[in-house]
């Protein structure tokens, strides 16, 4: 498997989880936000911060 595709499986289902999102309104925050695209091109470093180190990034983005 892509590692870059898997890390976006995993940071997507755990921010789905802590913020009790639907796939559906994840993917309605990912048209608007980008958000697979920002994990796809920060997986260099994010790849050394663990999950949730990247969670942490990915909601500060979003603010």
């Amino acid at each position: 498997m892509n590692p870059k595709i898997f890390m976006q499986a995993e940071i997507a289902n755990a921010f789905m989880k802590k913020h009790k999102l639907t796939v559906k309104k994840f993917l309605a925050l990912d048209k608007k936000h980008n958000i697979l695209q920002f994990i796809e091109k920060g997986y260099e470093p994010f790849h050394l911060m663990g999950n949730k180190g990247v969670l942490k990034e990915l909601e500060n983005v979003l603010r």
